[in-house]
């Protein structure tokens, strides 16, 4: 990116840090914005109002309680977001079929195997204990690391939280203390494609 005179500015997207920045990769002086930061993080998804318009503009809105139900739930800063593939996908299908049944649509995006591996590695104690009480519904408390990168994330079963919470499958509540964050699962229809 460095060597392309027509690029002014650039946005990556991923589901974690690639490297730790160094200015002998060639790629440095990065911005890193999640989605535990308070800037941007009405652009993570789309607001209630921003489904309510789609839905109104494709003559779906009597299928707003079902979209609202299936993807709603996800919290960044202060704001409670719906997730946008999901949207826009169930609304294709709505367009098509208008007997379409909402459906996980992002699960099917990537492989799961990283999540599945940390869940295999879980001890029978603590971590099983926390996993099960989020799948019932309850929320947990823990700590989260944004800069760990792909190179580290199997040094530790505790770094699941951080893998959960970078792909998607978790969201905050309330505001977090220093590094440690209230999660909850956004969408609890998410948790059958673990």
């Amino acid at each position: 990116m460095k060597t392309n005179d027509s690029l002014e500015f650039a946005v990556l997207t991923g589901c974690m840090r690639i490297s730790k920045e160094s200015i002998f990769i060639g790629l440095n002086n990065l911005k890193v914005l999640s989605v535990a930061d308070m800037q941007f993080y009405e652009y993570f998804g789309f607001t209630d109002s921003e489904v309510r318009e789609l839905l109104k503009y494709y003559e779906l809105s009597l299928n707003y309680e079902d979209v609202k139900e299936w993807y709603d739930g996800y919290q960044f800063g202060n704001v409670e977001v719906y997730c946008p593939w999901d949207a826009v996908n169930y609304c294709d299908e709505l367009r098509a079929d208008s007997n379409a049944l909402p459906q996980n649509y992002w699960s099917n995006t990537s492989s799961n195997e990283v999540v599945r591996k940390f869940i295999q590695r879980a001890d029978m104690g603590t971590t099983k204990n926390e996993i099960e009480r989020l799948v019932a519904g309850e929320v947990i408390k823990k700590e989260i690391y944004q800069e760990l990168t792909y190179k580290d994330m199997y040094n530790s079963i505790d770094n699941i939280w951080s893998i959960l919470f970078t792909t998607g499958y978790f969201t905050q509540r309330g505001k977090p203390e220093r590094k440690a964050f209230i999660w909850k699962f956004p969408i609890w229809r998410s948790v059958r494609s673990l």
